[in-house]
C-alpha cells in the first residue's frame, strides 16, 4: 500500500506547475538563468579537501554535483597522497558527458608553520584558508565539506556571485538559526560574525577580490592581506578557537562584516536545522538545497534522515531513472524515520530535488 501511495504522490507531484516554491522561487529562478545567460561559458569551480577516510564521502559528493549542474565543472581536489590513485580510478570512470574537468593537488601548508595547520581542528581542515594563494589563476571558487550533497544545481549557489556588492568577498550561511541553541554566541572565547556566526562547510569565494582585500584587524591598526593576516590570528587565538579554520574566519568577518554575503540555511541544511525541531523556515518553504551531514551522520544510525539521501545518491547509478532509482525509494525510506525529529518534516528533503530532477528532464527535452 504505501508502495501505491508513494508512486501515486510522484506522478501527481510531476504535473504540478512551476509554482510548487512560490513567487520566491519563480523569481530567483528568472535571476539565476540571467546570470547564466550573461555567462554561457563560465566554467564553476568547485574545491574540496578530502583526508583519512573521506574517499566514499567525497566522491558522493562530486557525484551529486555532477547530476543536476548545467555548466561545465572544474573539480580541484586537495588529497593526501594515498588517495590520489583511489580518486583516478573513480572519477575517470564516471559518465561526466564532457562537462566535467578534475584536478589533483597535494595537501601544502606554508613550510615554516605545515605541523601547526595540519594539526589545527580536523586533519587538512585548514588547508580551506590556503585556496586563494594556491590557486592564484581562479577567479572565483566554491569550497564544500567533503560531507556536502547538492539537491539542486551548482549554477544556482554559483550564481550568488552575481549579486555580490562592491565590497562582498566571499558568501556563508549563519552557522544558527536559533540563538537559543546556538553553540557561538554561548560559547565562543573570540569575535564571531553576527548573532551566531557563520559556518564555513559551504564557502563561495571571489578570490580575485580576497587577494586584493586589506583586512581591518585587532593585532595592528595597519590592514593586512590574506596571506598576510592568517598565521598572526592563528598565534593570537589558537588558545581560545575550537572549530579551527571556521573560528580564524568568524574573527576576520566579525572584523570586515561588509565583506560577507549571507545565504539563507537551506544552502547548507545541517542536524541543528531539525533534530531539536525545525528552524530553518526557508527549508520549509522550498525545500533543502544543500545537505551537510556534519558530526558524521551519513555513517551513523543518530539522523536516519539524512543518512537516507546520502545512501540514495551514492548507490544512484548515472543513466537510471532519477524518479523510479534514486527518488521513489528514498521517499519510501525517508518514511521510516518520521520517529526522529528531522523525520517528522521529510518532505524538506526531497521537495527541492524533485523540482531538480523534473527541471534535468525539461532541460533535456529541451534539448533533443
Amino acid at each position: 500500500r504505501c508502495k501505491n501511495l508513494s508512486v501515486s504522490f510522484w506522478n501527481s507531484y510531476w504535473m504540478l506547475p512551476s509554482d510548487v516554491c512560490g513567487m520566491n522561487c519563480f523569481w530567483e529562478a528568472a535571476f539565476r538563468y540571467d546570470y547564466m545567460k550573461t555567462h554561457p561559458s563560465e566554467k564553476m569551480h568547485l574545491a574540496v579537501v578530502a583526508c583519512g577516510e573521506r574517499l566514499e564521502e567525497t566522491v558522493t559528493m562530486l557525484r551529486s554535483a555532477v547530476i543536476f549542474s548545467i555548466k561545465p565543472l572544474q573539480f580541484h581536489i586537495f588529497a593526501e597522497d594515498q588517495l590520489h590513485e583511489s580518486f583516478k580510478d573513480i572519477l575517470d570512470d564516471l559518465p561526466y558527458e564532457g562537462k566535467v574537468n578534475y584536478t589533483l593537488y597535494p595537501i601544502t601548508f606554508p613550510t615554516e608553520s605545515a605541523a601547526e595547520w595540519k594539526k589545527l581542528f580536523k586533519p587538512c581542515a585548514s588547508q580551506r584558508l590556503f585556496l586563494p594563494l594556491i590557486l592564484k589563476d581562479v577567479d572565483s571558487l566554491l569550497y564544500v565539506d567533503t560531507d556536502i550533497l547538492f539537491l539542486r544545481p551548482v549554477d544556482d549557489i554559483w550564481s550568488f556571485l552575481g549579486k555580490f556588492n562592491s565590497t562582498q568577498i566571499a558568501a556563508m550561511a549563519p552557522e544558527h538559526e536559533e540563538p537559543r541553541i546556538g553553540w557561538y554566541n554561548r560559547f565562543a572565547r573570540h569575535p564571531y560574525y553576527g548573532i551566531t556566526g557563520i559556518n564555513s562547510g559551504v564557502m563561495l569565494m571571489n578570490m580575485t577580490r580576497i587577494r586584493r582585500k586589506y583586512f581591518k584587524n585587532d593585532m595592528t591598526p595597519v590592514r593586512l592581506q590574506w596571506g598576510e593576516i592568517l598565521m598572526p590570528l592563528l598565534k593570537k587565538y589558537k588558545l581560545n578557537i575550537t572549530w579551527g579554520d571556521q573560528d580564524l574566519l568568524n574573527i576576520m568577518f566579525f572584523h570586515n562584516p561588509e565583506s560577507l554575503y549571507v545565504f539563507p540555511c537551506q544552502w547548507n541544511y545541517r542536524p541543528d536545522h531539525c533534530i531539536y525541531g525545525s528552524n530553518c523556515k526557508e527549508a520549509e518553504e522550498e525545500g533543502i538545497f544543500i545537505l551537510h551531514g556534519n558530526r558524521g551522520v551519513y555513517h551513523d544510525d543518530k539522523q536516519p534522515t539524512f543518512r537516507a539521501v546520502y545512501e540514495a545518491i551514492k548507490n544512484y547509478s548515472f543513466g537510471d531513472d532519477l524518479v523510479r532509482s534514486l527518488l521513489q525509494p528514498l521517499e519510501l525510506e525517508l518514511r521510516k524515520t518520521m520517529h526522529t525529529y528531522c523525520g517528522k518534516v521529510y518532505k524538506v528533503f526531497i521537495k527541492q530535488l524533485t523540482k531538480s530532477i523534473r527541471d534535468l528532464y525539461a532541460r533535456r527535452s529541451k534539448g533533443r
